[in-house]
């Protein structure tokens, strides 16, 4: 079931691809490579595990035999830059853990993208863990993302996260949230008003913010760019004004928030979508979904969390895992594969269908204040 819908999946060898500035009339190549072996989202630091749940489930007479093996696809920007379709995400994971983490995803799981985000606070560790692992940095792509105080110095947010990470570029960078905040204000990531509010820079706009990006780009300090949790609304707004079509938009996407629209309108732009928090966010809840765990169930070998990633994959959309368990780092990459290739069209529809079945729900939904453009956007976050 994987085929290539705005974007290619390509075999073999290091991460690498040219680099330059993207145009919304530039089609994406489609070609064939396999990578050998191989979740802001974080809107406040972090101080606690998050845990993904090894599922389990009955023993049960298997219908269909469904193969793991570690072949990983790739997706192609549309500057040609090669991304691996999963990654390994660093959201909430307490730094005293990642270095070894990261090391054991990398060296022993096969993990060849790893996301991060100044936001996260755990950059350093993450860049330990990278060193520690052995591999050639020209083999891992590596991105990361503007927090909101920085809007008006993304240099400066850039050589931070290139020092903690120890690397002179990033493969990708993301505008974390299309929300500028006071970079005077009273804390140096959430900033709020006397009333308690975000305070959110309304003087800015983010077409500032994103010129600075395309210059880094040009620089080469950064290999592609792209945008995080930005709705079709706004990009409606904001591609018009901009020189470089983001090369990917990383969004909150799981069967509770499948967002079919805006998932159809960035392929069509050219945009490739990147699902963080595929499971559910924290403690992984969409596993015990009724019909996810029926699904798995026809398969031999198949876990609920390998449909749920697995059903991501084979619509062509980037998947950003996260575990500190080495079990579940492997079964990650093995079991998404295997689903993206067991799962029928029936089981694609069905699993499409569950948030309009009544389940529909948002997991990440920061207080800022403001209308981001989502449907289904909680009001208690924009009040």
């Amino acid at each position: 079931m994987v085929g290539s819908v705005g974007c290619s999946r390509n075999p073999g060898g290091p991460v690498t691809g040219p680099s330059g500035t993207s145009s919304r009339d530039k089609a994406i190549t489609t070609t064939s490579m396999t990578v050998p072996k191989l979740d802001a989202r974080a809107f406040i630091p972090v101080s606690v595990i998050a845990f993904l749940i090894a599922p389990t489930f009955a023993t049960r007479t298997p219908r269909k035999q469904a193969h793991r093996d570690m072949s990983v696809p790739t997706f192609t920007f549309n500057n040609g830059v090669e991304v691996p379709a999963i990654a390994y995400g660093t959201w909430q994971s307490p730094p005293e853990q990642l270095p070894r983490a990261v090391e054991y995803a990398i060296k022993e799981a096969g993990y060849r993208h790893i996301d991060c985000a100044w936001g996260y606070r755990n950059e350093k560790a993450v860049g330990e863990g990278i060193k520690a692992s052995g591999i050639p940095r020209s083999e891992i792509f590596i991105t990361s993302k503007l927090w909101g105080t920085w809007h008006q110095r993304v240099e400066q947010c850039l050589d931070e996260t290139l020092a903690d990470l120890g690397t002179n570029y990033l493969d990708l960078y993301l505008m974390h949230w299309p929300i500028p905040l006071n970079p005077n204000g009273n804390h140096f990531m959430i900033p709020t008003r006397p009333d308690g509010s975000r305070d959110i820079d309304e003087s800015w706009d983010i077409v500032d913010t994103w010129k600075q990006m395309e210059a880094l780009l040009k620089k080469g300090k950064v290999r592609a760019i792209g945008v995080s949790n930005m709705s079709q609304k706004k990009l409606e707004s904001f591609l018009p004004k901009v020189e470089v079509v983001p090369a990917a938009n990383q969004l909150e996407l799981h069967v509770y928030n499948p967002d079919h629209a805006l998932v159809s309108y960035l392929k069509s732009e050219g945009i490739l979508v990147q699902a963080y928090s595929p499971l559910g966010s924290s403690g992984s809840p969409l596993i015990s979904n009724g019909t996810v765990v029926k699904i798995a169930e026809k398969y031999d070998g198949l876990t609920p969390a390998d449909v749920l990633l697995g059903w991501l994959l084979s619509k062509d959309l980037e998947v950003i895992t996260r575990s500190l368990s080495p079990e579940r780092m492997t079964s990650n990459i093995k079991g998404s594969v295997a689903a993206s290739k067991a799962l029928t069209q029936e089981d694609i529809e069905i699993l499409d269908g569950i948030a309009a079945a009544g389940k529909q729900k948002r997991l990440v939904t920061p207080p800022w204040g403001v209308d981001l453009g989502f449907d289904n956007w909680p009001v208690k976050a924009t009040a």
